[in-house]
């Protein structure tokens, strides 16, 4: 996926690592919630590989392994509506690997892939057929300056739309 980062289609087999990874309370202040258990992430992981039940709708999700480590350090998904050619996109660094510029560069490879036209098979619960993506869209919030920096590096800009109090930011093919 990038120079440092493997981006291995979702599976529940990662829970168990992944549980560790995501295992830090402050992965949640801006986002809500808490961490999941491995056995919370192993239900989770079998809803999202089993693919959306909406035929509209594409759920790719990705886990993050550094490659010089061997080790999963985070995520990235992106929800994509078919017919409306946009994803919707996220990344999660684990505490341990922040700092280090994972997050800025998996967003980059992810918008890349994405408007590059990603096609079937670009993650876990793909679907048939291909799929074009022209606009790809975060939301962030307001208070959370490292993620804004990530969705700036990967050539989102921020919009004045607003959703359950986060900005959206977003960015079009061929935009650079």
């Amino acid at each position: 996926m990038t120079a440092r980062l493997d981006a291995l289609p979702l599976r529940v087999a990662y829970a168990d690592e992944m549980a560790a990874v995501l295992g830090d309370p402050a992965l949640h202040t801006y986002t809500g919630g808490a961490p999941e258990t491995a056995d919370e992430l192993r239900a989770r992981y079998g809803r999202q590989t089993a693919g959306s039940p909406d035929p509209g709708v594409r759920w790719w999700n990705w886990v993050l392994r550094v490659r010089d480590e061997g080790r999963l350090a985070g995520y990235v998904q992106a929800t994509v509506d078919v017919p409306g050619a946009e994803a919707e996109v996220a990344w999660v660094v684990g505490t341990r690997w922040q700092g280090r510029g994972y997050a800025r560069e998996a967003a980059e490879g992810l918008v890349a892939h994405l408007l590059a036209g990603a096609g079937a098979g670009a993650g876990a619960g793909a679907g048939a057929g291909p799929v074009v993506v022209r606009t790809v869209l975060a939301h962030i919030h307001p208070d959370h300056g490292a993620s804004a920096a990530v969705a700036g590096a990967a050539g989102l800009v921020p919009m004045e739309e607003w959703c359950d109090g986060e900005r959206r930011w977003e960015r079009g093919a061929g935009e650079d």
